[in-house]
């Protein structure tokens, strides 16, 4: 009897266990039998179309060695495959790398090897693929690396800018040794400059700008390298857009200058986007330029500040008293600050407490001393501090807004090191500058700009970057481009973070929003790019590895687990009808 009830037991739990086994449905993953035809990675940076670059060939690679796969496009982004020749200015491979490595199956490289991020490569994604290098031939080339210089100037600044020049690849025989470095403005020659070119790398030299040759309004000054004999003509010449205003928007009078206002001038021209000019007082009644320390006339400092939407008096506050007034004004009296370590405290509510959001303030270096403010009803405390940590807090910052006159305090001294350590600190300087400066600057055409670009000039290939400024939530906006060529219209579409891009061929584009908008200014797309450069191939061929696709296979894919748990059941129904069993 015992054997006859055990064995419609065993199937019993032979059943129950295939249906439970099927209502967890466990999964694995397994390759699939037979594989998958090859994804091809070709390389659609500017360099495959360069001088010697290797562009058809690989096109042509790429078609045979991807037949019946797919051919994805890399540089900037990866994109679906076209033929339309290369426009991406950079050849980012992690990015492709990384999308393949989520499709699965074998992955074949096609580029010259000069990778911009291969120092970042992961090396289970570097091992992967296989890797088809066409290298460029060597050739001589002569460039302009970088310009530096002010965006924005008054009528009657001199402009200095520094070029960085070089020379790559293999110098032909009776190759040019001299150069001159050419500076003109809507086909106008301003200045130039002869130079000698390095035997290699690259050399920086500095370029002046004469105030008499400059005129009012935007302009883009073209910097050429002329007379290298060079093969590739369109990485000889950078763009600089500047700005000329009829008068400085922002006025920094210094007396005594120290650093505190030296750190102030230059984030202020940051952060403020409007012409700052700073004026210093070496000796009583005597003014000179602070970035030349030329000697300026007596009535300079009242000429300057006589159409400044914003004087900032930093100093003695005896020696600036002549030149204070009521409204758009700064206030900093650093001479009467008592001495100490002034830590500041988190800021108050204030209308400028959200322009501080992130920081940090317990690593800040402390302010290294603290003048007394004068008690003011209408003051609106933005910063405090307190000495050494202990006692009462003391106010550092304040702003007043009196019958739409608004005016702003500050009584920490040493603040200018926050912005000389960087990182942190740095930024924290910054977003206080800017606070004040769009505080004052609020009622201005400037301050009511809701966009703007974040550089004015980028290399071809390269996208605008527009960043959000104003108030509230970022909304799409229409902007229109004017070129030599015609004007065009374009959507800029901020995500979350209030950045919006534009791609745009190779120009110069006055831009603006709506035809009565504030908000408009010139941005520039340059000939130029590094990847017209020679580079040296980083990416080295390989074999790479088999890749195999592989797929999850759960326990409801399994026939045979519903055909077991079906004659388990029907061999127990079976049995028991045998033996008689209910």
């Amino acid at each position: 009897m015992r054997r006859l009830t055990l064995v419609p037991l065993a199937l019993r739990t032979v059943g129950l266990g295939a249906v439970l086994v099927l209502l967890i449905n466990p999964s694995r993953s397994r390759p699939v039998a037979g594989g998958t035809p090859p994804l091809v990675l070709l390389d659609a940076s500017l360099s495959m179309a360069g001088t010697n670059g290797p562009w058809a060939t690989a096109l042509d690679s790429a078609r045979r060695l991807g037949a019946g796969g797919s051919i994805w496009r890399f540089g900037s982004d990866v994109d679906a495959f076209d033929s339309t020749p290369p426009h991406d200015g950079r050849s980012l491979l992690a990015p492709a790398l990384a999308a393949a490595a989520a499709r699965g199956g074998p992955v074949i490289v096609i580029s010259d090897g000069a990778i911009a991020d291969s120092a970042d490569l992961p090396p289970d994604l570097r091992r992967r693929p296989r890797v088809v290098v066409l290298p460029r031939a060597p050739f001589f080339d002569a460039f302009v690396a970088s310009v530096d210089g002010p965006r924005r100037v008054a009528v009657g600044d001199t402009v200095h800018l520094r070029v960085a020049y070089g020379v790559a690849g293999p110098r032909p025989p009776g190759a040019a040794r001299r150069a001159t470095i050419v500076v003109s403005a809507g086909g106008r020659r301003l200045t130039s400059r002869a130079v000698t070119l390095p035997d290699s790398g690259s050399l920086a030299t500095e370029v002046v700008i004469a105030p008499s040759l400059l005129v009012t309004g935007f302009q883009a000054l073209d910097v050429r390298l002329e007379g290298t004999g060079d093969v590739e003509p369109r990485d000889d010449a950078r763009l600089l857009v500047l700005e000329v205003s009829a008068q400085p928007a922002a006025v920094v009078l210094a007396a005594p200058p120290d650093w505190e206002s030296r750190f102030f001038a230059k984030t202020l021209a940051e952060v403020s986007r409007v012409p700052v000019k700073l004026l210093v007082q070496t000796e009583p009644a005597k003014w000179r330029d602070g970035t030349t320390l030329a000697p300026l006339g007596a009535d300079a400092a009242t000429r300057a500040i006589s159409g400044a939407r914003l004087v900032a008096l930093v100093g003695d506050p005896a020696r600036l008293a002549p030149y204070r007034r009521r409204g758009g004004t700064v206030l900093w009296p650093f001479t009467t600050a008592r001495a100490g370590d002034w830590y500041l405290d988190p800021p108050p509510s204030s209308p400028l407490a959200a322009a501080f959001a992130g920081v940090d303030w317990d690593s800040l270096p402390p302010a290294q001393g603290l003048a007394e403010l004068p008690a003011d009803s209408t003051a609106i405390v933005v910063l405090t501090a307190r000495l050494g940590r202990r006692g009462v807090s003391r106010p550092v910052v304040v702003v007043r807004d009196s019958a739409g006159m608004r005016s702003a305090t500050v009584g920490g001294t040493g603040l200018w090191r926050w912005g000389f350590r960087g990182g942190a600190p740095a930024e924290a300087y910054r977003s206080l500058v800017a606070a004040i400066a769009d505080w004052l600057l609020s009622d201005a055409a400037a301050g009511k700009e809701r966009f703007g670009p974040v550089s004015e000039v980028v290399p071809q290939g390269m996208p605008l970057v527009w960043r959000w400024r104003g108030g509230g939530a970022p909304s799409a906006t229409a902007i229109t481009l004017d070129a030599p060529a015609g004007a065009q219209t374009a959507t800029l579409r901020f995500d979350a973070q209030g950045e919006a891009t534009l791609h745009l061929a190779p120009g110069v584009y006055r831009w603006r929003a709506g035809d009565q908008g504030t908000e408009r200014g010139l941005v520039a797309v340059e000939q130029y790019s590094d990847e017209w450069r020679p580079a040296r191939a980083v990416l080295a061929p390989q074999p790479g590895e088999a890749g195999d696709v592989r797929r999850d296979v759960g326990a409801r894919d399994l026939w045979w687990l519903y055909a077991l748990a079906i004659a388990a059941f029907a061999a127990e129904w079976a049995w028991r009808r045998r033996q008689g069993l209910p």
